[in-house]
């Protein structure tokens, strides 16, 4: 027999607290899509009464399977029920359960509340009792629950008791600080499950001490039922548990998918690579390429002895199967590369080639002196490939660069203020014809690149969503003379990334040489044929 855990999803309530994030009422649509088809039992979608955007949200219907969850505070004291207009707004809003917070530490229920433990203990009660007499499914968030456990257990297990009680489908432990630690977490929620059962009890950890998913499995292994998170981990501070994490452990983790059960099908935890990335980019930045899991490195391999052993067993150095999690291995490209890594880097590219190839070695005597050049081909897969497919042979010759020219000056302007601008020339041959364009930028190489991709001719269409998305320099060996690294990630309209690099002593040079790839690898991504 295996027990059920419930997953709860706060993205579009704690998460966004995170600095810098502030949701749309379209993008909280969408990420509540996303959350839904992953298989989340419960999505809370904010605090109806208290933004417009939250308040239109709770306005509409939304069909989903996920139970659509409302957040609020609990009845002010001193008040009814009836005339706090906070929870009437809970109560009208359109969802299926409401999630209050409660203050669960004497010395907040003092300090913020103002008011005598008892009468918070009165607010809690008639909160929940409100909201299960108007058919709403109740759960109250007791609010730094182990901090004030710490001070006061008596008065934060009556916090909890209060709410089971008074009809709380769910009691659930915050560590609003963040600063429990998993053993704490444990011994605590051993305590609370003798006052409310194991079954209606719930945990939300924040990650001040980057372990809210540890604290989150220690409270499931000592009874908790219910893990709220938000995707990425994000949030306030340091962030929220993160349920892109503790899903594929709940589901792939011996102690864990032989004794529990949750709402995530094998199918659906295949997409969850793809939801996190999705998600990223919907926030506008870059995934986390070591993020457990889904990262781009969660499963790359660099040293040769690894690689020929996980070519051979995966297991050796893979913890589960990459494409459970819809992820995929790979095999990273350096000066430490055997011809395990390149056969495995090879085939995952779609270039299988047989290991007695001698091109083969000729690709590993180019990799590793072009690296031993300054070039980093582990961080730069779009480079590699077209290195790789041209040692094989395979690149089309989509266009030539006959020249290019940058211009920096510094000047007034017409309202007399100083100004710097440049200006770049390039000129390519595309199908024996001469192109020349012209850009202008805020810097050399912004210009350089407006003038490259001005005008290419019969294959400009294919690159007009083209984007640069993020440009790193690195000073390789010292002065203002020093060989420079460039590495350019670039992106198109369908979430694809990829990495390109260049290497000189002059730093539009190298640059150039990093634009040049990304072009050439959209074009060959996109299926572009070139003129023989």
């Amino acid at each position: 027999m295996t027990e059920r855990l419930y997953l709860f999803d706060t993205t579009l309530r704690d998460g966004a607290q995170t600095p810098g994030i502030d949701f749309s009422l379209q993008e909280k649509l969408e990420i509540a899509e996303m959350l839904d088809g992953i298989g989340i039992d419960y999505i809370e979608g904010g605090y109806p009464g208290a933004n417009p955007t939250d308040t239109e949200l709770f306005a509409q219907d939304r069909p989903m399977k996920a139970a659509f969850t409302a957040f609020g505070m609990t009845k002010r004291p001193g008040r009814s029920a009836a005339n706090d207009p906070g929870l009437q707004d809970l109560i009208n809003a359109k969802s299926d359960a409401i999630c209050f917070v409660a203050k669960a530490w004497d010395y907040h229920v003092k300090v913020a509340l103002g008011c005598s433990n008892d009468e918070n203990l009165e607010s809690i009660r008639q909160s929940v009792e409100t909201a299960v007499a108007a058919g709403k499914e109740a759960m109250v968030d007791c609010e730094h629950f182990f901090d004030g456990y710490k001070a006061n257990p008596d008065y934060a297990l009556a916090c909890a008791r209060t709410a089971l009680e008074a009809g709380a489908r769910w009691v659930v432990l915050c560590d609003t600080n963040g600063g429990t630690l998993p053993y704490e977490v444990s011994a605590i929620v051993s305590q609370v499950i003798k006052i409310v059962p194991g079954e209606r009890l719930g945990i939300h950890a924040h990650n001040d001490t980057d372990q809210a998913v540890a604290n989150s499995l220690a409270a499931v292994r000592a009874g908790a039922r219910q893990i709220q998170g938000t995707l990425n981990g994000i949030g306030e501070r340091c962030g929220n548990a993160n349920l892109v994490s503790l899903i594929p452990t709940l589901l792939l983790k011996p102690g864990y998918k032989d004794q529990f059960t949750t709402s995530v099908t094998a199918e659906a935890l295949k997409t969850l690579t793809h939801v996190s990335r999705s998600f990223d980019e919907l926030l506008n930045r870059a995934p986390d390429k070591q993020a457990p899991y889904v990262g781009q490195s969660a499963f790359a391999t660099k040293a040769g002895i690894h690689a020929s052993a996980i070519v051979k067993e995966p297991e050796t150095y893979e913890h589960v199967p990459p494409a459970t999690v819809g992820n995929q291995r790979w095999v990273l490209v350096s000066n430490q590369a055997g011809k395990s890594n390149l056969v495995a880097e090879l085939d995952r590219i779609g270039l299988p080639v047989d290991k007695h190839d001698p091109r083969l070695d000729k690709l590993l005597c180019i990799v590793k002196d072009r690296e031993a050049q300054g070039y980093a081909y582990d961080g730069a897969d779009a480079s590699f490939e077209l290195l790789a497919r041209r040692t094989m042979g395979e690149v089309p010759s989509y266009f030539d660069v006959v020249s290019f020219r940058c211009l920096v000056e510094q000047r007034f302007n017409a309202v007399g203020e100083k100004v710097t601008v440049a200006e770049a020339v390039v000129k390519v041959e595309v199908d024996g014809e001469l192109l020349m364009s012209v850009g202008e930028g805020n810097g050399p190489i912004n210009a350089l690149d407006q003038a490259l991709r001005k005008d290419l001719g019969r294959y400009q269409n294919a690159i007009a969503d083209l984007e640069l998305v993020d440009y790193k320099v690195r000073i390789l060996n010292g002065g203002t003379d020093a060989t420079t690294r460039v590495l350019i990630e670039s992106r198109g309209d369908n979430g694809d990334r990829w990495f390109t690099v260049g290497v000189s002593p002059n730093i539009v040079d190298a640059s150039f040489q990093a634009l040049s790839d990304s072009i050439v690898y959209k074009l060959l991504k996109e299926g572009v044929a070139a003129n023989a």
